[in-house]
């Protein structure tokens, strides 16, 4: 089962801790983001392999948007 990561809030992607085709643990700090210049860390909730990032650096976010997937 796909687990969907998401911005918890609307920043700018400061930092991608994570590549397509890495496994991570539930957890895991996976990207920043820069919010009202402050960093807030994005954890995966499930473990599992990344096959998908949908965002880069620099890209600005909203809340709820897909920033990766975990299958």
């Amino acid at each position: 089962m796909s687990h969907i990561v998401e911005s918890p809030v609307v920043g700018t992607v400061w930092k991608i801790e994570t590549a397509i085709g890495e496994t991570v643990a539930a957890g895991d700090v996976i990207f920043i983001l820069e919010s009202m210049k402050m960093e807030i860390p994005v954890e995966v909730e499930a473990s599992g392999t990344i096959t998908e990032i949908s965002v880069e650096e620099g890209d600005t976010v909203a809340e709820g948007d897909k920033l990766a997937i975990v299958s």
